[in-house]
């Protein structure tokens, strides 16, 4: 095509896609038949590229049959003169091959004296809800969830990222939610001018942002990633403002196109999380390299997800009794989730628990464990009455709308007693608005439920949590106990839980309790319950009711 022509068409390009929102763009040159269509469109249709010849004759290919005659009569009537536009609803085929009902509406452009010269307009995909964020004009994370499909399907390896602020709650609070508004803004832009040359720029949730790549190496990604937060940490301008921003970033690279979206994504937001949690924002790579083993993880990961969607195949449950400390006599057992497969074996719950909890399927799992354990509790209370069920929670859980009705629910379906139910919370709990776990928490005491805080000490936050919240027992990581038999230290660390604890009138279970030695340790220093493998290791509902403890 003439290089003044195509100078022309993209211009009028250009002047369509200032008001597109979140449509696709055409515009066609209708003496010589050359269209220039959205690149979006273009991945997501899987049409031939930006460019085309008779564009209307490949774009009809894409219609419904049922659908053709209507949009063949439309443009016949435009590029005969007849038609001014048109304005069409039909179903179009994705490059997925499933179709999307898709409005259509354009327009003519005339010369002075009337001789069409232009044919323009936008196609509204229904099936693509909000695609735009109206505060920075990025494509949202429905827009990020269908390119990531989009680019699942072309095979080419890249790199998946996540971006996201740390404390901007403060911004919102001193200078109001406009101004925090403008910060998302600004920094929109700054990511677009780092890296929309090598990729697309994404705003998701909340303060986080993404972006996919098929052009970065690992040298690349973390090179760029200093650059942004040596300049966010070093001061942006907002209004006059100079702000800081403390920034973190988690990165998945994907050459396995197997994996499914909402697999990588979960991924994605493990290391993202990692970042923020351990790493104080330094970059964080899931799963570090690329290699088989990694490989393997991320498809084992892929598999175990889709189980949950199978109505949790392959997932059982374990029982692990807590004794009494002074006699040993059982006090109570500890639910614990196990996967096994054919394929794969059995995995342990840390190569998936920590990266489902991400994934929004986690609810799903989480009620599968809190029916299936009550359900098993009540053959466990034929045999031990007084028996308290312990049943670990997710901050995921936690933090969805309806819980408490979902155990409530449960503990009807069932008929399980709720003073025999503890629920155990982690330290990962800090994750939610403590005013809310603060609340949660009353409400299932209120209903005689009990509470147990797990892992006391491994994190950053668990005594600020004994503090804010009520909890009946405080469980003792394993790590703290290991060396107790010989080392005086362990021991004082072990005193001291306890005493703080008591203070705050909650017992004491100690995990990880392996020797008759350890066991007389514990007995002097105020510690109600005990757990670990010298009682049993974690056995199937089947095994337990068959031994005597």
């Amino acid at each position: 095509m003439d290089p003044e022509k195509k100078r022309r068409l993209d211009e009028f390009f250009t002047a369509f896609s200032t008001v597109a929102d979140d449509a696709y763009i055409f515009i066609c040159n209708m003496k010589e038949d050359y269209s220039r269509w959205a690149k979006s469109a273009v991945d997501y249709f899987d049409l031939p590229g930006e460019y085309m010849h008779k564009a209307g004759e490949i774009w009809e290919e894409h219609i419904h049959p049922d659908d053709r005659e209507d949009y063949r009569k439309s443009i016949n009537d435009i590029f005969s003169g007849k038609g001014s536009g048109h304005d069409l609803q039909y179903r179009a085929k994705a490059r997925d091959g499933n179709y999307c009902v898709c409005t259509c509406r354009g327009i003519v452009i005339r010369d002075q004296d009337g001789v069409p010269l232009y044919f323009g307009g936008a196609i509204k995909n229904h099936g693509n809800t909000s695609f735009i964020d109206t505060v920075t004009g990025l494509r949202s994370l429905y827009g990020f969830f269908e390119d990531l499909r989009i680019f699942l399907l072309k095979k080419k390896p890249g790199t998946i990222i996540q971006v996201g602020l740390s404390n901007f709650s403060a911004f919102n609070e001193v200078y109001g939610y406009s101004f925090g508004n403008r910060v998302l803004q600004t920094l929109a832009r700054i990511l677009k001018d780092r890296y929309s040359e090598i990729g697309l720029v994404y705003r998701l949730d909340g303060t986080k942002f993404a972006i996919i790549s098929d052009n970065m190496d690992r040298a690349d990604i973390t090179r760029r990633y200093t650059e942004l937060r040596d300049q966010l940490t070093a001061g942006i301008m907002v209004d006059e403002h100079t702000v800081t921003l403390s920034i973190n970033c988690g990165c998945i690279q994907v050459d396995d196109f197997e994996i499914s979206d909402k697999t990588i994504y979960s991924c994605m937001k493990y290391a993202y999380y990692e970042s923020k949690n351990s790493h104080m924002g330094a970059l964080s790579f899931f799963n570090d390299e690329l290699n088989d083993i990694n490989r393997l993880r991320m498809e084992r990961l892929n598999y175990i997800r889709n189980s949950v969607n199978e109505g949790c195949k392959g997932f059982f449950l374990c029982y692990q009794p807590i004794v009494f400390t002074d006699d040993c006599k059982l006090k109570g057992v500890e639910a614990l989730i196990r996967w096994k497969d054919d394929k794969y074996g059995l995995v342990p719950p840390n190569d998936f628990i920590p990266v489902l909890e991400q994934d929004a399927l986690f609810p799903t799992l989480g009620r599968w464990i809190l029916y299936t354990a009550m359900k098993d509790g009540m053959e466990l209370i034929k045999k031990y009455p007084d028996i308290i069920v312990s049943i670990n929670l997710s901050y995921a859980q936690l933090e969805k709308e309806g819980f408490i009705e979902e155990v409530m629910s449960i503990l009807e379906e069932t008929g399980f007693p709720a003073k025999n139910l503890c629920l155990e919370i982690t330290e990962r709990c800090r994750l939610i608005d403590t005013e809310l776990l603060k609340n949660l928490i009353m409400l299932l005491r209120n209903h005689g439920i009990k509470i147990a805080l797990d892992d006391f000490g491994t994190g950053y936050s668990t005594l600020g949590i004994l503090r804010e919240i009520e909890v009946d027992t405080v469980k003792i990581d394993r790590t703290f106990v290991m060396n107790i038999e010989k080392s005086e230290r362990d021991r004082a660390t072990v005193k001291c839980i306890s005493e703080i604890a008591d203070a705050y009138g909650a017992e004491v279970c100690v995990e990880g309790v392996e020797t008759e030695a350890m066991i007389e340790q514990l007995r002097t220093l105020k510690v109600n319950s005990l757990q670990g493998y010298y009682f049993s290791k974690p056995i199937t509902l089947e095994d337990f009711l068959g031994k005597e403890f």
